[in-house]
């Protein structure tokens, strides 16, 4: 999700107020903390996470104006974990403002007809759904369930949600439950914040839309004619945790950055120009500088979908969608997400600052913003930690802005003391050693501490990185 400036300017300061104001006003309620079924935690020796090695093949059709899509979806997986695999869950995201409907509003997403198992009912207010295999399934197994889906992209302006004629399908698409030494991950879902962690997947999607509608989505794309008044977007995506698009009659440009990334820009026509043009120049040399400071971006395209009043913004990988003014949007920190959620995932529910405070920091890097004094270490309460999960943020509203505030101040701190040579060195080999795989909290105050002699103990505990 994005965030915004929060250092050494007048507008920062205004921003964040802004930003600070939109978590709150968009944040979970109560019900948002009820606890998901869990399976038993694993007890063996494997914590591998599985499955892994997922294929998503998926066709669907979009109707006059991009509001409603059917279709079929197919996902082939492996067993990473020593021990059998007797079922699978599947996400089903966008059910998460709607939970399960009403007999006159349902869920905006239904999955029916599946193959490759027995599915059970919805759980976790309609976001979970079971699928038991046919057979156990041993490591380094593969297996394969299919199903048809609907979705209908909701009237609130959201990522999966809608603005005039534009429609925005970000976690719309169903994708596999993460099954570790924890158990299966069956969060719950939170608005503020994301709830998410998926595994590295490859998908082929291919959306079928009116030709009056262009279509932005994850990973390569190209478009062929359909039958007559329509077109197909083909896309292919490598190694990637989700999958996103957009739909509606947007003004389109494409770009190569220096660096060799087609930045392909779409807005809609009331988009203030000069926001447009901003976000397309801090853009472009984002994914380059990015890719020099953690790893070459690998994806070769990445999307940026920019209209006026949607609100922040939000990343998916090769996508992202932008509120934007005349001063332009959080373009930077979101393609920032292409690195630290993206390639180096992690739990997103259950470390929210893996992946922003990252992010935050990228951004802040990238304009030179003095982080001399950052943040006053004024913690609202003993139990205010820069590592709670959403678990602890949604029932805390007012303190998750910490993440986006307290979170990069701790990593420019962290670098001031290791010196700026080492912890840029320490980023670009901890993205590498984590690339395309899962980060932890634990992971990163590990080789943050293998770079330096100093004992970092009473740095971790001031910055209560836990």
């Amino acid at each position: 999700m994005s965030s915004l400036p929060v250092w050494s300017s007048r507008t920062g300061r205004r921003l964040l107020v802004g930003l600070i104001a939109l978590l709150v006003a968009t944040g979970s309620t109560a019900a948002d903390a009820v606890t998901a079924p869990k399976a038993e935690a694993e007890t063996g020796t494997s914590k591998a996470a599985t499955p892994d090695r997922r294929r998503y093949d998926v066709t669907l059709r979009g109707d006059a104006d991009g509001s409603h899509w059917t279709g079929r979806q197919r996902v082939s997986f492996r067993n990473a974990s020593d021990r059998p695999l007797h079922e699978v869950y599947v996400r089903l995201w966008g059910n998460g403002d709607d939970k399960c409907g009403t007999p006159g509003k349902p869920s905006p997403v239904k999955v029916s007809k599946v193959r490759g198992g027995t599915a059970a009912g919805l759980t976790v207010n309609c976001t979970a759904l079971r699928i038991a295999l046919p057979k156990p399934l041993a490591r380094g197994e593969r297996a394969a369930v299919a199903f048809d889906v609907s979705i209908t992209v909701p009237t609130r302006n959201s990522r999966f949600g809608r603005e005039g004629a534009f429609r925005f399908l970000g976690n719309a698409l169903p994708v596999l439950a993460v099954h570790d030494a924890k158990g299966w991950h069956l969060d719950p879902y939170v608005s503020t914040g994301e709830s998410f962690y998926a595994l590295a997947g490859d998908f082929r999607v291919r959306l079928d839309h009116p030709s009056a509608l262009k279509v932005p989505a994850t990973g390569r794309t190209w478009t062929s004619p359909g039958k007559p008044g329509r077109t197909v977007t083909h896309s292919v995506a490598h190694r990637v945790r989700d999958f996103a698009w957009a739909a509606g009659p947007f003004r389109t440009a494409t770009e190569t950055s220096p660096g060799g990334v087609r930045v392909k820009s779409y807005w809609a026509p009331n988009t203030p120009a000069a926001g447009v043009r901003l976000n397309r120049k801090d853009g472009v040399a984002a994914v380059d500088r990015f890719g020099k400071e953690f790893g070459r971006y690998p994806y070769g395209e990445i999307d940026l979908v920019m209209t006026k009043e949607f609100g922040g913004g939000m990343e998916y990988p090769g996508l992202v969608l932008l509120g934007t003014s005349e001063e332009g949007s959080a373009v930077v920190h979101e393609v920032a997400h292409q690195w630290w959620y993206g390639i180096v995932g992690n739990d997103e529910y259950g470390s929210p600052w893996l992946d922003e405070s990252f992010a935050q920091y990228a951004n802040a890097r990238f304009y030179g913003w003095d982080t001399s004094d950052c943040w006053s270490d004024d913690w609202p309460s003993g139990s205010t930690a820069l590592t709670n999960s959403m678990a602890y943020w949604s029932q805390h509203r007012d303190e998750y802005h910490l993440v986006y505030t307290a979170g990069p101040c701790a990593l420019a701190r962290l670098e001031q003391s290791l010196g700026a040579d080492t912890m840029a060195r320490l980023l670009k080999r901890y993205a590498l050693d984590h690339w395309y795989g899962l980060s932890t909290t634990a992971d990163f105050k590990k080789a943050a501490q293998s770079v330096t002699d100093k004992d970092l103990g009473p740095f971790w505990k001031r910055h209560r990185i836990r």
